[in-house]
């Protein structure tokens, strides 16, 4: 299942402007990808919770910079350990994407692959940015994230 699609169109001009925090989440098992995928724009991941991602938890395409700061990744086991995918495009064309991982606890063989550029924040300052606390407190953080639908495998929740 994929959960998250921010800047969906390059034909919404909009999109290329595009501005999000993704904080305290939990996502869990069953997920597969989009945790977020994004085109274009700043997203700011925080203190948000992944486990047992099947493809990659954080994707991109057309440009997007983004900043993932004390979040928690278990990959899962037999499945991709990579963080991050960039869609549709060449590393000679990525590398010069700012995809930065600061703070984050990898766990399980999870890796985060990095690009851009490293002194991001300068040319970002004055942007309102969430504190990231310590990745090993997301899981208190998380704790009671999501809804609870008690949904049961082949029946509608």
């Amino acid at each position: 299942m994929m959960a998250l699609l921010f800047g969906a169109s390059d034909k919404t001009p909009e999109d290329k402007i595009l501005k999000v925090t993704l904080a305290y989440n939990h996502f869990g098992r069953g997920l597969t990808q989009r945790l977020p995928a994004v085109r274009f724009g700043f997203v700011h991941v925080v203190n948000n919770d992944y486990t047992r991602w099947q493809m990659y938890a954080i994707g991109g395409a057309d440009g997007p910079t983004i900043i993932s700061q004390g979040n928690r990744f278990v990959a899962a086991d037999g499945a991709c350990k990579e963080v991050t995918k960039r869609m549709l495009v060449t590393e000679k064309i990525w590398r010069k994407w700012t995809w930065r991982s600061e703070g984050d606890l990898l766990l399980n063989g999870a890796y985060f692959r990095q690009s851009g550029n490293p002194h991001w924040a300068k040319r970002y300052k004055g942007y309102p940015l969430i504190k990231a606390l310590p990745a090993k407190h997301v899981p208190h953080l998380t704790l009671f994230a999501g809804a609870s639908l008690n949904c049961k495998a082949g029946r509608p929740c």
